[in-house]
């Protein structure tokens, strides 16, 4: 079975692993589009108490123009996911960037809360395409024993986004006008496409697929159990962090009574401190998996401490002084920070090469609902109770599930195999370069 394997001559080999150091620069490009990506979903929150007054909207039209994002963003995952795996990844995504960068900019010229729902709607959609994108891009070119900081790296420019929307986006608008900030902001993403366009990965990548082998089917993936443990994760994940870029600053200000400009220095480094964190845990899990510990032990491990550290430190935070709550503050952000790192590590080892968009585009539609809710269920409990202690309970709630998700759903962590191979079609096997080797990537059916 061994003598199947075909041989590999040493100058290709040589190549590939040149290849993967040439794409550093799709990396970068990569995290910088999810800075931009954040900078986009959340800077209408930043801007919403100008809005609200320019625009004579009530409350509750306010509410439906900051949740509306998440509907196209979360229902056009799946499609996004199915067009990643069926054409070529680096247009889809540089489409749907274009896409949502033109939605952006175009916020700044419209009047009314039609215009500006309908503009929210497209920014969803475009944005749809980007997790998508990522983990096919990194599952197809990047060696696994990479992916860790590769995936970190991307989750520290979405720590970023926040963080740079709340620091310096709020300042900004106070100073040229919420309309400015969003048509520069806009027109200055799209320059984006012109590097990209020139270092997107091009060619079949580290890993090979055989052309006749289909990708799994969506229903295929649904009956993963595994997957749904992915999805229930990425949502309890997800939760928090939406939680904090929707309303830590209302929280900062109208609970802890911060003025404005601490409200932006607290907020900016709480997000500074999950970016900085998410790109030393990443490299931390490559060097811990490159020792010997396997990817279940690895990846749990940052997953679980993250979130029970996620909730705890929230909990903590609400009872703690002003000052110290504001430390505590940072100590969740470093745990989101954890957390996050490892999450599409894990969704890239399940799914592989094969299924690595649908998988992704599935889980991002259910984990990113949480969005939705957190805003809304925050909302009503504050009108209830008029404090935010039980917002902060639910957060940590949300954060106890998650664990349970990833340990009693998701373990092990080991690739799904969609097609048991036969002896002859050994030879025809998907083969990443792992450590200078080509080795063949199959495993027994879970």
């Amino acid at each position: 079975m061994v003598s199947a394997l075909p041989i590999i001559p040493k100058a290709e080999i040589m190549q590939r692993q040149t290849r993967s150091h040439s794409l550093s620069p799709v990396l970068v490009l990569l995290a910088f589009s999810v800075f931009i990506n954040y900078i986009d979903r959340g800077n209408l929150s930043i801007a919403a108490p100008m809005l609200k007054d320019e625009l004579g909207l009530s409350a509750s039209q306010l509410g439906i123009l900051l949740s509306s994002f998440f509907w196209t963003y979360g229902f056009f995952q799946i499609l996004s996911g199915w067009l990643v795996d069926r054409l070529n990844v680096n247009w889809v995504m540089a489409i749907g960037f274009l896409l949502w960068s033109a939605a952006t900019s175009i916020t700044g010229f419209v009047h009314g809360f039609t215009a500006l729902l309908v503009v929210r709607l497209i920014l969803g959609m475009g944005e749809s395409v980007a997790y998508p994108s990522y983990s096919k891009i990194l599952t197809k070119y990047f060696p696994a024993s990479q992916r860790g900081f590769a995936n970190s790296l991307i989750a520290s420019g979405l720590a970023s986004g926040p963080a740079f929307g709340m620091l310096l986006g709020g300042m900004l608008m106070a100073r040229f006008g919420w309309r400015s900030f969003f048509i520069v902001i806009g027109l200055i993403s799209l320059v984006w496409l012109v590097p990209w366009l020139r270092w997107m990965p091009r060619g079949p990548g580290l890993v090979t697929v055989e052309q006749k082998e289909k990708a799994p089917t969506i229903l295929e993936i649904l009956k993963q159990r595994s997957a749904w443990g992915s999805f229930v994760g990425l949502f309890c994940n997800a939760y928090s962090l939406y939680f904090l870029i929707v309303w830590l600053p209302f929280y900062l200000v109208r609970e802890r009574h911060f003025s404005m400009d601490a409200m932006a220095k607290i907020g900016g480094a709480v997000f500074l401190t999950q970016a900085v964190c998410s790109a030393l845990c990443g490299r931390l899990a490559d060097r811990w998996i490159a020792v010997g510990a396997s990817r279940t032990r690895v990846h749990i491990t940052l997953m679980v401490v993250g979130m029970l550290g996620t909730g705890g430190f929230l909990l903590t935070s609400l009872m703690a002084g002003p000052i110290l709550s504001a430390g505590l503050l940072l100590l969740v952000g470093a745990s989101c920070g954890l957390s996050i790192s490892s999450t599409w590590p894990i969704t890239q080892t399940l799914a592989g090469l094969r299924a690595s968009g649908r998988w992704t585009g599935l889980q991002c539609a259910f984990g990113n609902t949480s969005g939705a809710i957190a805003s809304a269920v925050t909302g009503f409990i504050l009108e209830r109770t008029g404090h935010f202690f039980w917002a902060f309970a639910v957060a940590a709630a949300f954060c106890v599930l998650g664990v349970f998700s990833w340990i009693f759903l998701v373990c092990p962590v080991e690739p799904v195999v969609w097609t048991r191979l036969s002896p002859v079609d050994l030879g025809k096997a998907d083969v990443e370069l792992v450590g200078g080797t080509e080795m063949p990537v199959w495993n027994a059916v879970r």
